[in-house]
């Protein structure tokens, strides 16, 4: 990148997660006072302050709609918890739109997908959300395939992020395309903050989630495998349980979950695991506990599924809490 100013314009609006807006901020702001030289303007739909998720009031230096600025280089959509919820105002899509026909490249933090997406963004591209409500932006932007455990998706100029703090990853990765991998490593050092996490979003997801089976002969399976991960859920055994043949409760479970039965009873043990881990079981209880044959085959599961192994998912996920040398 050149010497030239690089505008970062951010669209901020009533009700926006205020950490969306200052984590990719501050990224910005940190690598200017390592040598970048970045511009960060807020903009509203209509220029007029906006008062962010928790009541602090935001104060916005242009109307998205009319401003006469010179184009941001970067347009960031900052999210909130409203438009999972409830549909994006035309204000707000228009505001998006305007902003990003000017922009050089165009990105969202976290739910803000949803406003590209209702702004016909996502269209034809790969796209990602917070884990929590990726299958909600999956069936609004049925044209975008949504990727819900990436950290961060790029799909041409168009950027989209994870939760919250996973704006925090796409903004050093910005900073990095604008000026390499230096100067971002020392501002995640200065901002105690991994240049690139390991893993993706299933590390941070609640247990196994989604409506219940419909059909009562597989529910009742289900809810023997959550009742008793360790017992014997072999294919053959589950399908005794119905008195139907294997075939017929693979179809089921595909039909009706989008899996297999082998793979459902691995991920029951795997959210097991993960809790018990949470608790403080040491890796070869957990495995005991949650139904795994041996430590090495859930091993394998945790790697696949966070690219973590148990023992470093307990150290990110057990505690909040640092020991000191005086508590020991």
């Amino acid at each position: 990148m050149g010497s030239a100013t690089h505008r970062v314009a951010i669209l901020v609006y009533d009700g926006v997660k205020l950490l969306d807006v200052v984590g990719p901020a501050e990224v910005f702001g940190e690598a200017n006072r390592l040598g970048a030289d970045y511009t960060i303007v807020l903009a509203s739909p209509t220029g007029a302050d906006v008062t962010s998720s928790i009541g602090i009031q935001i104060a916005v230096d242009v109307d998205a709609a009319t401003t006469t600025e010179p184009a941001p280089d970067t347009f960031l959509v900052a999210g909130a918890d409203l438009y999972p919820r409830t549909p994006v105002p035309r204000d707000l899509i228009e505001a998006t739109r305007t902003l990003a026909g000017r922009a050089g490249r165009v990105a969202s933090i976290c739910t803000g997908a949803f406003i590209l997406g209702a702004a016909g963004l996502l269209d034809g591209k790969r796209a990602t959300t917070h884990w929590k409500v990726a299958h909600e932006l999956a069936a609004r932007c049925r044209a975008s395939r949504v990727e819900p455990d990436a950290i961060y998706v790029r799909d041409g100029t168009t950027y989209t992020s994870a939760g919250v703090t996973a704006g925090i990853d796409l903004a050093l990765a910005l900073v990095e395309e604008d000026y390499g991998p230096d100067l971002t490593r020392d501002v995640a050092r200065a901002l105690v903050v991994y240049l690139q996490r390991s893993g993706g979003q299933s590390q941070f997801s609640a247990p196994l989630q989604g409506p219940p089976p419909r059909s009562p002969a597989l529910r009742r399976i289900t809810d023997l495998i959550t009742a008793n991960p360790g017992g014997n859920h072999s294919l053959g055994e589950l399908a005794k349980h119905l008195n139907v043949s294997p075939r017929h409760l693979t179809r089921l479970f595909r039909d009706e979950l989008s899996t297999t039965p082998a793979r459902y009873v691995e991920m029951i043990r795997f959210d097991m695991a993960k809790a018990l881990l949470d608790q403080g079981h040491t890796a070869t209880q957990t495995a005991s506990l949650a139904g795994f044959p041996n430590y090495e085959s859930m091993r394998r599961v945790f790697v696949r599924e966070l690219s973590l192994s148990p023992a470093a998912y307990q150290r990110r996920f057990s505690t909040a809490r640092r020991v000191n040398a005086k508590e020991q």
